[in-house]
C-alpha cells in the first residue's frame, strides 16, 4: 500500500478478535480487502528492526501477514530463526474468543521475545511478537477448495492439505 492512500488522522489498532475474526480469515478466504492495512511478509527472512520499513503504516506497532515455516518438512514444529538471532515462545497459547455471546473459541494467541544470537546463548531483546492462528478446529467451508496461493492455478486440495492451509497462515503484530 502506497503510504498516501492513507486517510489522515488513520490509525490502524485492531482488536485480537478483529485481526482473527474478520482480517485472517479474509486473507484465507482469498478475500482481498479495498486498503491493504497488513501486508504479506515472511518476516523471518528479516531482522525485527528491518520490519518497520516493510510496513504499511510508521505507527509503533506493525502488522504482516506470514506463512508458517516449518523447521522440519514433516513437523509440526514452528522455524523462527532469522538472520542474526530467533524468536522464541514466551507462555502458552491464549484463546481469542469472539464477543457474540456464544463464547466461541476464533483464534489463538502466542506471545513471542527476539533473541540476538543461537538458542543456546541467545541475548533477550525489547522486540516482542504476537502470533495470531485460527483453532486447530477450524473447517474449511464445506463444498470448496481452498486454492493456495503457492499451488498452480486449478489444483485443488485435499481436505487434510485444506486444514493445514489454515494453520499455516498467520497474522503477525510486531512491537518494541
Amino acid at each position: 500500500m502506497d503510504h498516501e492512500v492513507m486517510l489522515p488522522g488513520f490509525r490502524f489498532h485492531p482488536t485480537d478478535e478483529e485481526l482473527v475474526g474478520f482480517y485472517l480469515k479474509k486473507k484465507i478466504q482469498h478475500r482481498i480487502l479495498p486498503i491493504e492495512l497488513i501486508k504479506q511478509v515472511d518476516i523471518y527472512k528479516y531482522d525485527p528492526w528491518d520490519l518497520p520499513n516493510l510496513a504499511p503504516s510508521s505507527e509503533k506497532e506493525w502488522y504482516f501477514y506470514c506463512p508458517r515455516d516449518r523447521k522440519y518438512k514433516n513437523s509440526a514444529r514452528p522455524n523462527r530463526v532469522t538472520g542474526a538471532g530467533f524468536w522464541k515462545a514466551t507462555g502458552t497459547d491464549r484463546p481469542i474468543y469472539s464477543s457474540d455471546g456464544a463464547s466461541k473459541c476464533i483464534g489463538l494467541k502466542k506471545s513471542l521475545v527476539f533473541y540476538r544470537g543461537r538458542a543456546a546463548k541467545g541475548i533477550k531483546t525489547d522486540w516482542m511478537m504476537h502470533e495470531f492462528r485460527l483453532p486447530t478446529l477450524v473447517e474449511p467451508e464445506p463444498n470448496k477448495k481452498v486454492q493456495d496461493e503457492n499451488l498452480p492455478p486449478n489444483v485443488s486440495q485435499s481436505p487434510l492439505q485444506q486444514v493445514n492451509f489454515y494453520l499455516d497462515k498467520l497474522i503477525l503484530r510486531i512491537y518494541v
